[in-house]
């Protein structure tokens, strides 16, 4: 990554209140950019974004992204050079309870964002962050390629491969690599796998679950013990976010499509492994059980295959998942210290960059 590429140029990050996108801000606010956030409120309490005074440094707006005269509103006023769409209702189990709301934001949510572009946006580089559950399940311990089939059985997966197929039309059809020279505009996705990081208080996630057991000494409810994710630290794949916009941003149409930002082959993790880690981290007997209420049905095994990256963009992980923990864990101890966590969240991130 190239810190001088970033220097004063207005950003608009959607959904920068959540867990990655305060982390995201403060990286971004390091790098001197002119940042401006867009979230629908904070979603979490606590939450980094608060606890890390992330607003300081930036223009943060409340807004909706199904508010289209909004996000219109707010591009004629900024003029963003570069737009970050993380913008999203990220829960699984969540979408079975709402699922209008899930496919209201993650699926018209992003149409507003793209047709707001379209018509009144000055952006050349915008990037879409969907996940990895937008792949169809192959039900196999086959990694997942961009080039698969894109689906999704839940709300949520379903609501996330929408968005990469509406992110695809909208490519297509105005945003099209091939008249490039006309419009200057590059369109990509990057779908990122299951991130650890302090700060992370989402509901019906694995670490938040473990750490508030940990503070308020109750046993942890657990879905799949035994399923296995791609586990990474989620510095590595805002790093990867950051790199693709240079690269968008220098070179246009070349890398406009759709990218896996996942872990090395040692990340894929079951949930139990995890927990056993964190115990060691942690220092004292984590105490689980078997979730015995409605638990929605998930793939098994779930893995990505990032020699794409790798090869074109030259990014791998540099955090092994086990160094991530040890600082998600780390991260917990100082919050729990009731220590400066700003300070402490920007001391990760200058150890990131120095790796």
């Amino acid at each position: 990554m190239n810190k001088e590429f970033w220097n004063d140029k207005t950003v608009l990050l959607t959904g920068h209140t959540g867990f990655k996108g305060s982390w995201l801000s403060l990286w971004l606010q390091k790098l001197h950019v002119n940042l401006i956030g867009f979230s629908k409120s904070i979603p979490t309490k606590p939450s980094l974004f608060q606890l890390a005074n992330v607003e300081d440094g930036m223009t943060s707006i409340m807004g909706n992204v199904c508010d289209y005269e909004k996000i219109c509103q707010v591009l004629k006023e900024y003029k963003p050079e570069i737009i970050i769409h993380m913008a999203a209702q990220a829960i699984l189990r969540e979408s079975y309870k709402d699922p209008l709301e899930t496919f209201s934001t993650n699926v018209m949510g992003t149409v507003n964002l793209l047709e707001s572009i379209r018509k009144e946006g000055e952006a050349r580089v915008i990037l879409n962050v969907t996940s990895d559950k937008c792949y169809e399940p192959n039900n196999s311990p086959q990694s997942y390629q961009e080039t698969d089939r894109l689906g999704g059985n839940d709300p949520y997966s379903n609501s996330k491969a929408c968005s990469e197929l509406i992110t695809s039309s909208f490519r297509n059809s105005f945003f099209n690599p091939n008249n490039y020279k006309e419009h200057k505009v590059a369109l990509a996705t990057c779908r990122a796998g299951n991130v650890i990081g302090g700060g992370d208080w989402g509901k019906d996630r694995l670490i938040p679950d473990i750490m508030l057991g940990v503070f308020n000494n109750q046993d942890i409810s657990i879905r799949y013990p035994d399923a296995i994710r791609p586990w990474q630290h989620v510095l590595d794949p805002l790093n990867g976010y950051l790199i693709l916009a240079e690269k968008l941003w220098s070179t246009g149409s070349d890398f406009a499509e759709g990218w896996n930002f996942g872990p090395m082959d040692s990340g894929g993790k079951s949930v139990k492994w995890i927990i056993d880690k964190i115990t060691e981290l942690w220092g004292h007997d984590i105490k689980w059980n078997i979730d015995k209420n409605f638990k929605p049905p998930e793939e098994g095994f779930l893995k990505l295959n990032c020699s794409k990256v790798k090869q074109r963009l030259d990014w791998e992980p540099k955090l092994k998942l086990e160094k991530g923990l040890e600082w998600t864990i780390d991260w917990y101890k100082q919050y729990q210290q009731n220590n400066d966590m700003r300070i402490f969240t920007e001391k990760q991130i200058d150890n990131f960059q120095s790796l």
